[in-house]
């Protein structure tokens, strides 16, 4: 007698959004950045995520763990406008923004537009410029737009802000008040690469010699493409329950008795927009409890401040997020 018994668990998942295109660039993204990156896959990752989900990332990390030329060569793979900004303690906001100069010949004022007005803006040491400069990014990542004179310029799309910050660091560094970090997506910690990955870099410095590495990237990704798959992504499937566990979480933040400063809801919908991206890049067109788990920590960590007593105890924001999600319950 033949057994037609199905097993039902090697039932093939169809994805309702076609994704293909998407998961093809991102590979090519990763692909490209492997010539040169070694290691630090996380970084590279949530950096891809910040992009599909339009927002901007902070990254900190001691100096020599290529956050610049990771963000520099990510920029490189699209086919975009590219700026770097080196901060320092004499910078001015109209260095960034633009300033008006007075045209002779038409006897008016004119514009002219500063390195701010690019898609993709890398900030090398936020820290080092003080709060009145840091002050003039407010407006261009949070709306995208400035306003000089009265009159409001628009940033092009994309528009994406990746800064750069060394953690250890005081000399000459100026604090990014709460208001600035909240309009990071991310604040991405880079960690030193393992014995194996420090050989590799070695190995890979040793043989390419002279070789200009910006040269060994190619542009693999279009700005038609990246606004074509950031609207691929708001129609990522989210069901109540987990939309509920979001909530819960950033609310939690604000209950929590270990906790000065919880999260805004700028802070839920920036989880509910980078489990989206992450779902994406996995080929699926609904987030799941593990999407959300994998953005929680870069997207509460530079959000919360801990209490005076759980800092003297030792306490970290990474700890007390990690101990947070335990306490919630899972969505089945």
């Amino acid at each position: 007698m033949e057994d037609n018994t199905q097993d039902e668990n090697n039932v093939e998942f169809n994805s309702r959004i076609d994704l293909t295109k998407l998961q093809e660039s991102v590979a090519n993204v990763k692909a490209e950045l492997g010539k040169v990156i070694i290691g630090q896959q996380e970084m590279i990752e949530l950096l891809i995520v910040s992009i599909l989900a339009n927002g901007h990332s902070l990254i900190e990390g001691v100096p020599g763990v290529a956050k610049t030329v990771t963000a520099k060569l990510l920029a490189k793979t699209m086919n975009v406008n590219f700026s770097r900004i080196q901060f320092t303690p004499d910078l001015m906001p109209s260095d960034i923004l633009g300033t008006s100069i007075f045209n002779v010949k038409t006897s008016e004022f004119e514009f002219k537009k500063g390195p701010i007005f690019s898609n993709i803006i890398l900030i090398d040491e936020i820290n080092r410029a003080p709060a009145k400069t840091q002050a003039a990014l407010f407006e261009a990542m949070a709306e995208r737009q400035i306003t000089i004179d009265g009159n409001e310029f628009e940033m092009q799309p994309p528009f994406l802000v990746f800064a750069t910050q060394n953690p250890v660091e005081q000399e000459g560094t100026y604090r990014l008040p709460e208001a600035q970090l909240d309009r990071f997506l991310f604040k991405i910690n880079v960690q030193y690469p393992t014995l194996e990955e420090e050989i590799q870099i070695l190995e890979n410095k040793h043989q390419q010699k002279n070789t200009n590495v910006e040269a060994l990237i190619d542009s693999v990704l279009s700005a038609e493409q990246i606004a074509a798959y950031q609207l691929v992504i708001k129609d990522i499937i989210v069901e109540d329950n987990l939309l509920k566990y979001i909530a819960a979480i950033v609310n939690n933040t604000r209950t929590n008795a270990n906790l000065y400063l919880g999260a805004s809801p700028r802070a839920s919908i920036a989880i509910l927009d980078a489990s989206k991206a992450v779902a994406a890049i996995n080929g699926r067109d609904f987030i799941t409890p593990d999407d959300i788990k994998k953005v929680v920590g870069p997207i509460l960590g530079h959000r919360i401040i801990l209490t005076p007593e759980r800092e003297m105890e030792g306490y970290t924001a990474e700890k007390m997020i990690s101990d947070l999600i335990q306490t919630i319950e899972i969505p089945r």
